[in-house]
């Protein structure tokens, strides 16, 4: 008898698993996020104003989302995209996020970090001579670099 709970609480799981998977990898194109691909971006109907602003911008033939918005080293852009990932989906299914939406401070030091990196010969006499100290946010003073009007 106590197997045969233990086995359909197990089924049960692996069939709420399953469908979430296949909603995820189906309706949801998740295996599109695996990509560099700017068009995943827009899977999401609330990006598409971010998406065009994009294409208006001076980075549009240099860098994609991925390259701004994710750390650029191996393990920090898998665990970004995956937190970024979760958090987007269950805000943009449950509908709890702001209109336009705004970007959190984590992915906002995310993206500072990546500024810094692709510009680091030019921008290196600008830093903190401490690490860790403040400094003036990039897009501070180039808002329209990444996403042009906003």
């Amino acid at each position: 008898m106590r197997f045969g709970k233990v086995a359909m609480t197990f089924f049960v799981c692996l069939g709420l698993l399953a469908g979430v998977g296949t909603f995820t990898f189906g309706y949801g194109k998740g295996a599109s996020y695996l990509s560099n691909n700017p068009e995943t971006c827009i899977n999401c109907h609330v990006m598409q104003d971010h998406m065009d602003s994009w294409q208006q911008s001076s980075h549009h033939h240099v860098a994609v989302c991925n390259d701004c918005h994710l750390p650029h080293d191996f393990v920090g852009k898998w665990v970004t995209k995956a937190d970024n990932g979760f958090f987007h989906s269950l805000a943009f299914t449950m509908g709890g996020y702001k209109d336009p939406i705004q970007i959190k401070p984590r992915n906002k030091r995310v993206t500072q970090s990546t500024c810094i990196s692709c510009h680091k010969d030019f921008v290196h006499p600008l830093l903190p001579a401490t690490a860790g100290h403040d400094m003036l946010s990039c897009v501070h003073c180039h808002a329209d670099v990444g996403h042009a009007g906003r």
